[in-house]
């Protein structure tokens, strides 16, 4: 298995949590009905509340990922 540098492995962690945020703060698509869009925001609001329990940030700027699930 190819493992990452830690720097590495963090900001490929932070990209996913930016990926979440962006989700989170999008519109519903057309095709999507009001359930399965809630469902997909709360999967992602959790995916950010477990990578904010973790103990591996430095300098990243924590914020966007707080507000996403509204700390």
């Amino acid at each position: 298995m190819n493992e990452l540098a830690p720097e590495e492995q963090i900001a490929k962690d932070y990209a996913a949590c930016m990926d979440s945020v962006n989700l989170i703060n999008s519109e519903k698509p057309e095709r999507t009905t009001d359930e399965e869009w809630a469902a997909t925001v709360e999967r992602n609001k959790e995916h950010l509340r477990i990578m904010l329990a973790k103990e591996i940030w430095t300098t990243e700027d924590l914020t966007p990922l707080q507000q996403a699930v509204g700390e």
